[in-house]
């Protein structure tokens, strides 16, 4: 750091001793200045000359950037490189006495006095005098640069170095134009292609800064959100309407940090229709400290209503599904409970269904191998296939239809006694006349044989009683399969249950969303003025939407809860600050009641780490329930800690009607209610409570009940301090 003082430096217009520098010097220099296309090299070549023709020791090159606003090393000669990169000062610091310089325009000598300034100058010649020379012309407010230079005779300024500098200055300042200029043409032609590509994107695009004013648009989005004076009336209705709806989604998210997902609906101006469009906005800066938006809004409207299309077609699917399931086993119930055996067959006399008499004839039983036994079978088979197929080659013949009878010679495949059968046969076809079966009763003819003999009907007796055994015992194994799989699928419904109310609820809520939306621009006069049994009636309408509103988002969480995906977002949470947004949103049913709410927080209350969401979710039905059904007295909420304990207690105690132990039980379960009158007079879904609990599980805690008939009841809810699971 150098003291140096300040005195302007008088010019010399004489030439040097043994002359001034000769007119082919400067030739060179201009020659070599205009060779050079880049700013630094320029600077060296300037200083190189000054050093060889101009008597010069030591000298820095300093320039001043206009986007940063300071005085910067460009290079130097007999000094160190690093010591020029180092250099820098603030040209808005205009006391400066190197600023001073700059701006002044001639050239200022700094020469060591010994004695302190005002101002300390730091530069990379150190303790050094120098001289500081602006670089171009001094009609400039602000030059291009200084030179520093050291070494000078005299303490004077030839004019040669100033016309050097005054050279300097104008190629280093014809370069940086030329720069400008580039930047500029390339930057139109970047602008120019981003146009070209955001507009050949059919889905409309959009920068919005943060008061939601359109900065880019796409012709998409033009079309949209945009509208000439040529356009008809309803057109600019169309877009004034969405511009609103556009800008609320915008202020909706304007909290998010990151990149948001929602559903919008608009209008098209052309047509008037309903557009359902999938708005995807990210933040991005666009200059130090402002943020705007980017959206893309991709139309869905047509994948919703293939989505609607899928769905219904799947309800209808299952529905004819259960259906025929509901068929089969009537059909199976028929068949079982018959005693003569009766075959279903196809055109070839495939056997494709049977009941247990058939079974026995045409099969052999499971674990007990006998090649005797697969014999007769086989014989059975041989004999009813041909059966069969005769059927049908008769008919086409003879074109016969209806009904056939003929008597057939089987084999019992466990006596090996021949066992004729009458056998009677329908052909059954679809809507369309195709046949599709042919039914087979088989009627056993031995019975009204041995009806003579006494011991043979005894004996027959028992064979069949046996064989009603075997049944029993083949009926109960397959009702137990039954039973697994009725089990399986009764999960399987359970799960197809979460899924229908998630879709369900989601699909509800679109048109719902609409209805409120609509009923709010109505009761804030967006279509005029209302008479004031209008505006209650349109009063009940959003009462009655957002009551139906909460009921869907119950549904919803139900089904989330039970497929798994309810989100969890863990963060630190002020009970007491939970605490007081819930007393501010029962505010208004605590002034529409007579009740005393008190609230009891214990000292030193510990942030936990947990849903806020959730835990206000819970807290603020348990109060509500509390509200609900307590016609009279008081209602307490009550936050307990005991030091080195790792849970907080929130307990909301109320003197209303209670529940009875017996209710107690189920109380908790989905769609329960108390069975009182009062309850049933306030009615509700009975979804609350089981979602409660169902969201304390989720967040590792529990919810306890303590209640007498008549006398009030104290629901608990506990959580950890930190989550116990990951």
């Amino acid at each position: 750091m150098a003291h140096l003082d300040v005195v302007p430096s008088p010019r010399s217009p004489r030439p040097r001793a043994g002359g001034g520098i000769g007119a082919k010097a400067k030739l060179s220099l201009v020659e070599a200045l205009l060779a050079e296309e880049e700013a630094r090299p320029c600077a060296v070549v300037a200083l190189r000359w000054l050093v060889r023709h101009a008597g010069v020791e030591r000298a820095v090159c300093a320039v001043a950037d206009s986007e940063s606003g300071r005085l910067l090393g460009l290079t130097g000669i007999g000094v160190s490189i690093a010591s020029v990169d180092a250099f820098n000062l603030d040209l808005g610091d205009r006391t400066h006495p190197l600023v001073v310089a700059l701006s002044g325009g001639e050239p200022v000598v700094f020469h060591d006095s010994g004695q302190p300034l005002l101002r300390a100058v730091e530069t990379p010649l150190g303790n050094l005098s120098f001289h500081a020379v602006p670089l171009g012309s001094s009609k400039e407010e602000i030059g291009p640069g200084l030179l520093l230079l050291t070494g000078l005779e005299d303490g004077t300024v030839a004019d040669d170095i100033l016309w050097a500098a005054e050279l300097l200055g104008v190629r280093l300042a014809s370069l940086w134009y030329r720069r400008a200029q580039a930047e500029e043409r390339r930057h139109k032609r970047e602008r120019s292609w981003l146009f070209s590509i955001i507009n050949a994107v059919t889905d409309p695009i959009l920068l919005t800064d943060a008061d939601g004013r359109i900065l880019v648009a796409n012709a998409g989005a033009e079309m949209l959100l945009t509208a000439g004076e040529d356009k008809r009336e309803g057109w600019r209705r169309a877009v004034a309407l969405n511009n609103m709806l556009f800008s609320a989604s915008l202020f909706t998210n304007a909290a998010a940090s990151g990149p948001t997902r929602r559903e919008l609906l608009l209008v098209d101006p052309s047509e008037g229709q309903d557009l359902l469009f999938e708005v995807l906005s990210t933040p991005v800066p666009i200059r130090l400290g402002e943020t705007s938006v980017v959206s893309v809004l991709r139309n869905v409207t047509d994948l919703r209503r293939a989505t609607e299309e899928i769905e219904e077609n799947y309800r209808r699917l299952r529905v004819a599904e259960a259906a025929t399931r509901a068929e089969r086993d009537r059909l199976d119930l028929i068949l079982n409970s018959v005693l003569d055996p009766i075959l279903v067959t196809d055109a070839e006399g495939n056997i494709a269904r049977m009941n247990p008499p058939a079974e026995r004839m045409f099969t052999v039983p499971r674990g007990k191998r006998n090649v005797e036994v697969e014999r007769r079978v086989r014989t059975n088979d041989a004999v009813f296939t041909s059966f069969v197929s005769g059927l049908f080659v008769s008919s086409l013949h003879a074109g016969q239809e209806g009904h056939w009878r003929r008597t057939l010679s089987l084999i019992d495949p466990q006596t090996g006694k021949t066992v004729p059968v009458e056998a009677i046969s329908g052909k059954v076809a679809s809507k369309h006349g195709e046949e599709m079966v042919i039914v087979t009763i088989l009627h056993d003819l031995t019975e009204a044989e041995e009806k003579a003999r006494l011991y043979e009907q005894v004996t027959r007796h028992s064979e069949e009683l046996r064989e009603r055994v075997r049944e029993a015992t083949a009926e109960l194994a397959e009702q137990n399969e039954l039973l697994r799989r009725q089990a399986f699928q009764l999960e399987q419904a359970s799960a197809a249950k979460s899924q229908f109310l998630a879709n369900v609820s989601h699909e509800l809520r679109t048109p719902l969303n609409a209805i409120m939306g609509y009923t709010h621009l109505m009761l804030e006069g967006v279509s005029g003025l209302m008479t004031p049994p209008q505006h209650d009636k349109l009063g009940r309408i959003d009462a009655n939407a957002r009551h139906l509103l909460a009921v869907i988002n119950d549904l919803l969480d139900i089904a989330r809860i039970e497929s798994g995906k309810m989100p969890v977002q863990i963060e630190r949470v002020r009970l007491p600050e939970l605490i007081d947004e819930v007393m501010t949103e029962v505010e208004p049913v605590i002034a529409g009641t007579r009740l005393a709410v008190e609230r009891a927080l214990s000292p030193d209350l510990p942030e936990i780490e947990t849903d806020r969401q959730k835990v206000k979710q819970i807290v603020l039905n348990l109060l509500s329930n509390a509200l609900k059904f307590t016609p009279q007295g008081s209602v307490a909420i009550r936050l307990d800690h005991e030091k080195g304990d790792d849970e907080i207690a929130i307990a909301v105690t109320d003197t209303g009607i209670g529940i009875a132990e017996d209710n107690q039980k189920t109380i908790f379960e989905a769609f329960e209610q108390a069975n009182s009158s009062y309850a049933r007079r306030q009615g509700g879904t009975g979804l609350g409570l089981s979602i409660c609990r169902r969201l304390a599980h989720i967040l590792d805690g529990r919810i306890t009940l303590v209640s007498r008939l008549g006398e009030g009841s104290t629901f608990t809810l506990y959580l950890p301090c930190k989550p116990r699971t990951a």
